[in-house]
């Protein structure tokens, strides 16, 4: 009797047991961000999108595909050409996340790798559109316009694809080694002629610097002839008595000079030898 008993509980734990197996693998989890598509093996992918939480499916018959809805970076460079035929190497940073509503459209039509397929070739598209429209040096001194070019074409075409862009950025900017060079060389030429014209307009200044000098010696020179012809010898003896002052308080300065009375005897009250 007891052996009994003990069978038929063994047979309700193992019938439990098989139970909770069928009920655990019927269910999955949609976490935070995401939302999930269901793949019925009878009618395909079905039209409804299923929203965060624990929901059944019915194994071997439906698979949940998860998708994450929320904004994701990607880096997309591109090599185009300018307007005046320069090579442009360009990267844009692009925040992406896809229509929760489209998704079942997103899947079979484009997969879950969606926007390795998607991006690259939209980007590389409205990339070369847009900067074919602007010169080298435009693309740099006119970088907003650029950018909002760019953020208006490429929003409208990945809206086609069920696609939202939260934010497009240009991170680089860079063009091809010859223009590169080209731009240093220029510079160098500028700085180059604003030496040259420095050293010209130094040139000029010292002409007219000597110019003005020369006219003031002449100036001067006229003046003395004038004060010769009135003044005769008396200017110049005027001018050795000035020349001798001036030298005479410049040797009263120096500690080397002694001053003698004319006519006296230099070797006065000196010790004769016997």
């Amino acid at each position: 009797m007891a052996a009994q008993l003990f069978n038929r509980i063994g047979q309700v734990g193992l019938g439990m047991a098989l139970v909770g197996g069928v009920v655990n693998s019927a269910l999955y989890n949609v976490d935070g961000g995401h939302r999930a598509v269901i793949f019925d093996r009878f009618v395909g992918v079905k039209n409804l999108v299923v929203g965060e939480g624990t929901h059944f499916f019915i194994p071997w018959v439906q698979k949940p595909i998860i998708f994450d809805i929320r904004s994701r970076p990607r880096n997309v460079p591109t090599i185009t050409g300018s307007k005046d035929l320069q090579n442009v190497n360009i990267t844009l940073r692009i925040l992406f996340r896809p229509v929760p509503d489209q998704l079942p459209k997103i899947y079979t039509i484009l997969g879950i790798d969606y926007d390795e397929r998607v991006l690259p070739s939209i980007t590389s598209e409205v990339l070369k559109a847009v900067v074919a429209q602007f010169d080298a040096g435009e693309l740099i001194t006119q970088r907003e316009i650029v950018s909002q070019k760019v953020n208006e074409s490429l929003t409208e075409r990945a809206s086609q694809f069920g696609l939202i862009l939260d934010d497009i950025s240009i991170t680089h900017l860079t063009f091809g080694k010859e223009f590169t060079q080209a731009v240093e060389l220029k510079q160098v030429a500028q700085q180059e002629a604003e030496k040259a014209r420095f050293l010209v307009e130094k040139a000029e200044q010292q002409k007219k610097a000597a110019v003005i000098a020369a006219e003031g010696d002449a100036q001067a020179a006229i003046l003395l002839a004038k004060s010769f012809g009135t003044a005769g010898e008396g200017l110049v003896e005027l001018r050795r008595i000035e020349a001798a002052e001036d030298i005479a308080y410049q040797l009263a300065k120096s500690r080397n000079v002694t001053y003698l009375p004319q006519g006296q005897n230099v070797l006065l009250n000196l010790p004769t030898q016997n």
